[in-house]
């Protein structure tokens, strides 16, 4: 397979050296059913090819320890090449990882680490929490037990008292700047003291002396656009390119159903259903899955997508993406970023948030507008609350007047 990028017998001979030279045409297959580009996939090959000859007179033929992995790293005198590196590297590990000595933080390295294990068990199996609401609580676990072994060398958890617990709250409070980090701060410190009872590290729940800090619901109006700057930067997003086309289906689809950017990731081929003209929401926020409307103008520019722009892949997820390795989109962040790019190239002016949920509040806001019934905004949001969804009958400032009872002094 290596043949298929590199045709110079020299070339191959040398490729093929090395301590991993018996390993280089797995790694071009690896590459090829990624999907990535010739050129991009010689970079790869010939960055490992480098690590191999250097590990080739560094180690025996046997499995390649970390330390000559460090060793060869330490070379780059400069972060672009050694970055690179380290890329290609990742690659050579996933793909051989029988030919490395993969080593892992030991304890004495991170003595916290079985407890903030246990921690993370204790979200998943006893809170029921997800995936990304995890890495935020176990952050703030690791903040505190940062915190408490800087402050209190030595000491074990099982003396920890309410007073530290409250300097630890007041430290985390300082470095917090809105209403809505101080309370997710004091939230984490919270759960985790809760759990230090809960597993017999500490005979007291700590959790109670943690302050509750204010944060009013509905004090804020939520980020917005007119629905003219929303519907001018689809119109003008071209037809010419697989990527122009891909990204009209996800803006039309995200403006017009007020999914979420992970809700947009998940949905799969099978979830469309062309003859009742609905998507099927899977994985949502509220553990609920849901169907939305799909319009007759969504429903064109996905099948334009699906029939002439769509990667040929294997893979069941609607939306992929176009850079190697082709397929799902991992994260949320190569969605945000498309929504700003078209968004921009629309004019329209950005502030501070400007992603997929950008355009879920500039649809409830519309649909208030237009006095649609609120439970029905609900309902296409999927929010559990009616609650949650008043928030957008705030920016109806011409409805709000209609309701107001006249000023008791008459006017002014």
């Amino acid at each position: 397979m290596l043949d298929f990028y590199f045709s110079y017998r020299g070339v191959l001979k040398r490729l093929r050296s090395g301590a991993l030279g018996g390993e280089m045409d797995r790694f071009a297959e690896h590459f090829f059913k990624l999907g990535y580009k010739r050129a991009s996939a010689k970079i790869y090959l010939t960055r490992i090819a480098r690590f191999s000859q250097f590990a080739g007179t560094h180690c025996v033929p046997m499995p390649i320890h970390q330390d000559v992995v460090d060793s060869y790293l330490r070379t780059f005198t400069t972060d672009t090449p050694r970055i690179g590196a380290v890329s290609a590297l990742g690659h050579a590990k996933r793909v051989a990882p029988e030919r490395f000595i993969i080593s892992f933080p030991s304890e004495v390295d991170d003595p916290d680490a079985p407890l903030l294990a246990d921690f993370s068990d204790y979200l998943h199996r006893v809170r029921g929490l997800e995936t990304k609401t995890r890495e935020g609580v176990l952050l703030g676990g690791r903040r505190f037990l940062d915190w408490f072994r800087h402050h209190h060398l030595g000491q074990d958890l099982e003396a920890l008292t309410a007073e530290q617990v409250l300097s630890a709250v007041e430290h985390r409070l300082s470095l917090s700047a809105s209403s809505s980090s101080r309370t997710a701060a004091t939230s984490h410190i919270r759960t985790f003291l809760r759990f230090l009872y809960w597993a017999a590290h500490h005979r007291q729940d700590l959790a109670r002396v943690v302050p509750r800090t204010p944060s009013w619901r509905l004090a804020h109006l939520p980020p917005r656009l007119a629905w003219d700057d929303v519907r001018q930067a689809i119109d003008a997003i071209g037809a010419t390119t697989p990527i122009d086309i891909r990204d009209r289906a996800v803006l039309l689809l995200l403006a017009t159903t007020g999914i979420r950017n992970g809700e947009l990731r998940a949905i799969r081929l099978k979830d469309v259903d062309w003859r009742t003209g609905e998507v099927f929401v899977r994985r949502t926020k509220g553990k609920r899955d849901r169907v939305v409307p799909l319009l007759e103008e969504t429903g064109a520019a996905l099948s334009d997508y699906i029939l002439r722009a769509r990667p040929k892949v294997d893979s069941p997820y609607l939306f992929l993406s176009f850079a190697p390795p082709l397929g799902q989109f991992k994260c949320a962040s190569p969605v945000s970023r498309i929504v700003r790019k078209r968004l921009r190239h629309g004019g329209v002016e950005l502030g501070r948030v400007a992603g997929a949920h950008l355009l879920r509040h500039s649809l409830a806001t519309q649909l208030v507008r237009q006095r649609r019934p609120i439970n029905e905004v609900a309902d296409l949001l999927g929010h559990r609350s009616i609650n949650t969804t008043a928030l957008y009958v705030k920016v109806a400032a011409s409805q709000l007047a209609e309701v107001a009872l006249p000023f008791p002094g008459g006017a002014a």
